[in-house]
């Protein structure tokens, strides 16, 4: 049974990347269990995708927020690499636990606009842990990613695997921040969780990702590609399944302790959050378009074959990720467990509501 070390009730929380896919579902899911909890939300709300998906789910929090009496909720629309906004947030609102998922995602846009990942992914979260190496906090938990593990042979993945080999700029910055965090833990005695995740899907996500993008391209009628001609898995993971996850870890800092030397032990800890059950990519995409046929997405004598091209790897790809997360069954009694159908019909329900008027 999962006891936590920390009641989020009556705590100040910061969640960096507010309005996010899953900075935006903690948020919600935050607002839905404790009661009374103050969350303040930090996004800077950029165009690297739709940004009225954002906007629906900044409302959506609203929403919620407004009828929770008890609650509050306030938004900061603002860059973490801004050091001074930061600052400040810190001074005014003295948070106890902070969730750092403020971060440039993508693994091909890192090829192309580099300077967006220094900026966020290193200089945002040095700004995050500046600030909590001077405003001491019960426990600071931030966004690591499996891209951490490359192209590590040895599978499923565990935190255990060394993870020295990032074949992307992004997946660098993970492991950097990752790296970072240990320092300042062993340094300042903060306790620091990373999370890796684990192709993280669902209503209201990334368009970027894949479930998303493919849907998109066959409503428009054009051919989707499937990489390494097929022959990929991914561990798709439900958002739900991730935010369950994030709220359990947010509970249970990793325990301070003295050293045989008298200096602290880093309280430092990473999990995988992962679904532990890699798909092909062929299967997955067979499943979308079963789903998106049966939500009335697409018509059931859309041609599916007509529209598909596979095609070689991708630079910064790798075949397959696959996730150990028995250190998160052990220590926090919680496995991702939704079934990929199950997912992808809960987006496809959604992606026919949210899209009325291209879909129709």
């Amino acid at each position: 049974m999962f006891m936590p070390a920390i009641n989020l009730n009556n705590k100040t929380v910061l969640v960096t990347g507010a309005v996010g896919f899953i900075g935006s579902n903690l948020v919600i899911e935050l607002l839905k269990s404790f009661n009374p909890i103050k969350i303040v939300g930090i996004d800077n709300m950029n165009d690297y995708y739709d940004v009225s998906l954002k906007e629906y789910r900044l409302n959506e929090i609203e929403k919620l927020s407004n009828s929770e009496s008890k609650n509050s909720w306030h938004f900061i629309k603002g860059n973490i690499a801004d050091k001074d906004l930061i600052e400040k947030s810190f001074t005014d609102y003295n948070f106890d636990v902070v969730v750092n998922l403020a971060a440039q995602a993508g693994v091909r846009y890192s090829i192309t606009n580099p300077d967006a990942y220094i900026e966020s992914n290193l200089i945002g979260f040095y700004n995050i842990l500046e600030a909590c190496r001077n405003h001491p906090v019960e426990h600071l938990v931030y966004a690591s990613s499996s891209s951490v593990y490359g192209t590590n042979k040895k599978i499923p993945y565990s935190t255990d695997d060394k993870v020295d080999n990032p074949v992307s700029l992004y997946a660098a910055t993970k492991k950097s921040n990752e790296l970072m965090a240990h320092a300042y833990s062993k340094l300042y005695n903060i306790p620091s969780t990373g999370l890796r995740f684990f192709t993280v899907y669902g209503p209201a996500g990334r368009p970027d990702m894949a479930y998303f993008g493919f849907t998109n391209q066959l409503l428009n009628g054009e051919k989707i590609k499937i990489f390494n001609y097929g022959n990929c898995k991914r561990d798709f993971t439900y958002i739900d399944d991730i935010v369950e996850g994030v709220k359990r870890v947010m509970q249970r800092p990793p325990e301070k302790s003295m050293g045989e030397d008298g200096l602290p032990l880093p309280p430092y800890a990473v999990y995988n959050i992962g679904n532990s059950s890699p798909e092909n990519l062929l299967y997955f995409v067979e499943t979308l378009q079963k789903e998106l046929v049966f939500a009335g997405v697409l018509p059931e004598d859309y041609d599916f074959e007509a529209h598909k091209e596979l095609v070689p790897m991708q630079p910064g790809d790798v075949p397959i990720t696959y996730a150990d997360t028995s250190a998160l069954e052990k220590e926090f009694d919680f496995k991702p467990a939704t079934p990929l159908q199950v997912g992808l019909r809960k987006f496809a329900t959604w992606y026919k509501d949210f899209y009325k008027e291209k879909v129709i």
